[in-house]
Order: structure tokens, then C-alpha cells, then sequence
């Protein structure tokens, strides 16, 4: 979790250089007037409840720094989301105290949320660290996965309200972080890319001791120095059974590097998923898909390994989204303190440009420390914002004058004004103003009232619910298309497109529809729903302020 070396390799020219590459194409959209985006803290009354516990308070072993995850997801198919969260152990010196189970709450339709944990079976009160959801057995339904401290865990969704505990799962059997589902092979089904931190065990969890000098303090040891846990990946060869495909599709981890966020997407437009890795202190991984499930990892070659300088940094979280309005999904990664978080802008061809300096992403991320992350419109006004989580992992910081930082920290809002981002978070209402270690981090629209709102998970404490009550300038669409690999837009003079991504963030799960900002337009004149192999359905003179549901043709 500390920034790696510089590396001293050659990455392409158009890869590399910040001030070399094309400025951001984003225009905002005609007669709009600036509006602030707003969010409040719905905690208390959002009804959510569950602390998520993660060792001791001050955090002797890495494990007890790295926080946990949730997913924002329709488990009973209601229309509505529900909200599920990892919850790790509390220890108290070189015992476990209490293990903490996992926490499903159902939606009441408002964001309001009730526990129904132990009605679904969903409960697992191993060390929690990540979650993934996906139809593991195409039956339409989403189950869970459930990445741990110790075996993982699976749960296939009987469709009535309750879930079943798969045996034998897939599993790293230690620390695994990242997991996501995706349909790597395009054979129908989806596969599972779980990602692992350090190998490590119990014992050596609970006899851990602060033993690494930070700014005249000692604060706990890692990773450098640790040994790295190989990533894995689990072919699914149907009906919900994974076998361990990881050589054989060519998703090795050569450097058993420290990985945390993962990320399906298509990066290349070429009708496939390809997969990024997000990897603490070394370069991240990007593994580019052939089309038929075998793999060539090309993060060096790309650009998207490194930052612009060359230097590999302290992976956390991702985000993705087309924040430029040039049809192709970037990507920005999370890092460090004293690191900025990195945007690579994608310039087509598979390879990335780190503009994290002209977009004025730079100088905001710069001082705190950085996890779960998520590109959105928040206002309504066409264009693609982005929220960030922070928190230190040293709470010696607190006691610690020349760290000028603090344990505990406030989130970070940045406003997209035409393709540069500007730190409105002192701006944003009282739900920037809350200040925690907040790791985890899911979107998605909880209350139904067509903007996008968030849930943040906290170490040691309950999870954030901030709902966004921004001013209603602008008309929105949510659209609904399993499956769909994205969705085109035009509205108001402008062509949006949304990419599919899976996974990201910090080991969380956001709301999987397509969610689009339209400004001031009043009618959608064209939308295009694409599937893989090119099947398309294409509709005119849509209505706004509503979701639509679009399946694929039979």
C-alpha cells in the first residue's frame, strides 16, 4: 500500500507523456447553467447498520488495513436495490473478539434498507475482504461471491428470497481481494478472475507487531518485503462449475504482485472483455483478450502499467467510464498518499495516455489516501463525474505531527466541467463533510428518484449512505440490458455511449444498468442497445425520467 519505485522502462511515446496528447473533446450541453451537486449523509435513517470490523485499532498487520467491500444489487429482482456488505473480524491483541458476518439488506423501494441476513443464508462470518455478483448458473438470478481472509465462499440465489452455499467454490484459500464474473471465453457463461494480496496466515496476523519506522513512528510492515499471492482464474464449464484455467488462458500472475481492484471491460472495441488489474506498488496488469478466453498481458506496452513518469504506484481502486465523450472507456486508478490517483485516457488501438495533469486530476488526489472509486453523472448534465473514498492505513497518523495527515478522511467530489475535473467537495452538501477510513464504495440509484447515489464502507465503523439530492436540472435514462456490451445515446444535439464494465471500484459491486444524464433535453431521439456478436436494437423518440427495460432479441 506504499507507492513502488520508479521503473526504469521504456513505455511507447504515445503512452507515456502527459502534455502530448489530445485535449478532452467533452462539451457541455447547450443552455445549461451550472448547478452543484449535493449529498447528504442517510445514514441513520437509510437503516443500515453493519460495522465493518478489520482487526485491531491500530492495525499491527497489513491485513488489518485493507478494509472490505460491498455490492449494490436487485437480489430478489423487485426493481430495487439492495445492499449487500463484507464485514472482516475485530481482534483485541492476539485474540479474535467477535467475527463478523456479512449483512444482506433488502430495499424497501425508498432507501430505506431492512436486514433479511439471516433469511436469505447470506450471513458468512469469515474474515471478509471483497464481493462479486454474477449468474453463475444462467438462470437468471444473481448469486454472490464472497472473497476472504481464509476459503472463499459462494452462494447461488434460489430465486425465492434466500440463497444456497455452493460446495467446493472457487477459492485462493488466504487473502484474496478482487473478484470479478465475467464471460471471459464468449461461450454464454460467466468465468471468475479472483485476485490475491500477500500470503500470509492467522498466526502471523495475531502475533503482528508495529515494526516499520514512518516519520518517527512505527506503524505496521508491508508489503514490501512480504511475499506476493498469485492471482487465479476459474473457467466456468457450465451449471455453475469452475475448473482453475489460470495457464491455460494465459492470466498468469508472472510477478505475484500485491493486486486489489479488478476490472472486466472492452478496451480495444473488439467485441470482447478484456481484464485490468489494479496492483499495490508495482505495475498493474492489463490483460487483453484474443476473443475466444486466452489472454497476452500488455500493461507495459499500453501505457495503463505505469504513470507518466514511469514509476509504479500503490494500486488500489478503479473507475471506468468515457469521461472525454470520445466513445471509448478510460480508465483511473486510486493510489497512494502523497501519489496522486492516475487517469489514463484511452486513445484507441489499446494503448493509454496518463493525462492526470491536464484534466486536473492531480493536484486533489495528491494528499490523501485513496480506494473505492466510481465515475458518474451526479448532476444530471451529461457528462461523467467522479467520486473517490479516502482513508490512511496508518492510524498512528493521528498521533503523528509530521505525517500532517489524519487516519480518518473526508471524500473526495470532482465535477467534470468539459473534460477537466474541479474539486467541488467542499461544495457538495454535508455528505462530504463526513470523515472516515472509508475503502469500499458501490453506486447506484437506492431511493428511485433517477440520480445516482452512493454507499461507502467504513473500517471500524458502519458504512456512509450518501444520497444526492443535486438540484433536478437535468432529465436522466436508466436502461436496463443484461447482458448488453454498451448502450448509445442521442439526446439534446449529443451522442453519449456507455461501456460495460464489471467489477472495479475497491472489491465492491455497483448497480449494473446504464445510467445517462441528459441535461436539458426532453426526448431521446436515437438509443442503440449492443450485444456481443453485433445483435442491436435500436429505438427512436424515447421518453425521459424513466428506466427502460431492453433484452436481447431471441
Amino acid at each position: 500500500m506504499r507507492r513502488g519505485l520508479p521503473l526504469l522502462l521504456f513505455v511507447l511515446g504515445a503512452c507515456g507523456n502527459d502534455t502530448e496528447q489530445p485535449s478532452p473533446t467533452v462539451q457541455p450541453m447547450v443552455g445549461e447553467a451550472h448547478t452543484p451537486i449535493r449529498f447528504v449523509d442517510a445514514t441513520r435513517e437509510s437503516g443500515v447498520r453493519a460495522i465493518a470490523w478489520c482487526g485491531r485499532p491500530l492495525k499491527p498487520h497489513i491485513l488489518e488495513s485493507g478494509g472490505t467491500g460491498l455490492a449494490l444489487f436487485d437480489y430478489d429482482r423487485d426493481g430495487d436495490l439492495d445492499l449487500y456488505v463484507v464485514c472482516g473480524w475485530r481482534l483485541e491483541g492476539a485474540e479474535v473478539r467477535e467475527r463478523g458476518r456479512n449483512v444482506l439488506y433488502r430495499n424497501r423501494g425508498d432507501g430505506v434498507f431492512d436486514d433479511v441476513t439471516k433469511k436469505a443464508g447470506v450471513g458468512d462470518d469469515g474474515w471478509g475482504c471483497g464481493v462479486a455478483v454474477g449468474d453463475v448458473d444462467g438462470d437468471g438470478k444473481p448469486d454472490l461471491f464472497v472473497s476472504n481472509f481464509g476459503p472463499d465462499v459462494l452462494y447461488r440465489n434460489r430465486g425465492d428470497g434466500t440463497f444456497e452455499r455452493m460446495a467446493n467454490p472457487p477459492s485462493i484459500d488466504g487473502w484474496s481481494t478482487g473478484a470479478v464474473f465475467f464471460d471471459a471465453d464468449g461461450d454464454g457463461d460467466q468465468d471468475l478472475y479472483l485476485a490475491a494480496y500477500i500470503d500470509c496466515t492467522l498466526e502471523q496476523v495475531l502475533q503482528a507487531k508495529p515494526t516499520l519506522e514512518w516519520k518517527g513512528n512505527n506503524v505496521m510492515l508491508g508489503p514490501f518485503g512480504l511475499a506476493g499471492k498469485k492471482n487465479r482464474y476459474f473457467e466456468n464449464v457450465g451449471a455453475g462449475k469452475f475448473v482453475d484455467a489460470t495457464k491455460r488462458s494465459g492470466l498468469t500472475d508472472v510477478g505475484e504482485f500485491y493486486s486489489f481492484g479488478v476490472l472486466a471491460l472492452d478496451v480495444d472495441n473488439d467485441d470482447d472483455l478484456d481484464l485490468y488489474v489494479a496492483n499495490d506498488s508495482n505495475p498493474n496488469y492489463l490483460y487483453r483478450n484474443d476473443g475466444k478466453g486466452v489472454f497476452k498481458e500488455v500493461g507495459l506496452w499500453s501505457g495503463a502499467a505505469l504513470d507518466g513518469e514511469g514509476a509504479a504506484q500503490a494500486g488500489m481502486g478503479l473507475a471506468s467510464g468515457d469521461y472525454d465523450g470520445d466513445g471509448d472507456p478510460d480508465i483511473f486508478v486510486t493510489n497512494f498518499a502523497l501519489d496522486a490517483s492516475t487517469l489514463y485516457q484511452n486513445v484507441g488501438d489499446c494503448l493509454f495516455a496518463d493525462v492526470s495533469i491536464k484534466t486536473s486530476i492531480k493536484q486533489p488526489t495528491f494528499a490523501p489516501l485513496s480506494w473505492g472509486a466510481t465515475f458518474a453523472d451526479f448532476d444530471r448534465d451529461g457528462d461523467l463525474d467522479l467520486f473517490v473514498a479516502n482513508g490512511h492505513i496508518y492510524p498512528q497518523a493521528d498521533v503523528t505531527p509530521a505525517a500532517n495527515t489524519t487516519f480518518r478522511q473526508t471524500n473526495l467530489l470532482l465535477a467534470n466541467d468539459g473534460g477537466r475535473f474541479r474539486d467541488v467537495s467542499a461544495d457538495a452538501g454535508p455528505g462530504l463533510a463526513v470523515r472516515e477510513a472509508s475503502h469500499g464504495l458501490a453506486a447506484g440509484d437506492i431511493d428511485g428518484d433517477g440520480d445516482i447515489d452512493l454507499v461507502v464502507v467504513n473500517i471500524d465503523a458502519a458504512p456512509t449512505v450518501l444520497r444526492n439530492e443535486s438540484a433536478s436540472r437535468g432529465a436522466w435514462l436508466l436502461v436496463d440490458a443484461p447482458g448488453a456490451r454498451r448502450v448509445e445515446i442521442t439526446a439534446g444535439g449529443r451522442t453519449q455511449v456507455a461501456h460495460r464494465a464489471i467489477g472495479g471500484s475497491f472489491l465492491s459491486v455497483s448497480d449494473t444498468r446504464f445510467h445517462f444524464g441528459l441535461g436539458v433535453a426532453r426526448t431521446i431521439d436515437r438509443l442503440l442497445v449492443i450485444w456481443p456478436g453485433g445483435v442491436r436494437v435500436e429505438r427512436k423518440d424515447e421518453a425521459v425520467n424513466r428506466v427502460v427495460r431492453i433484452d436481447r432479441p431471441r
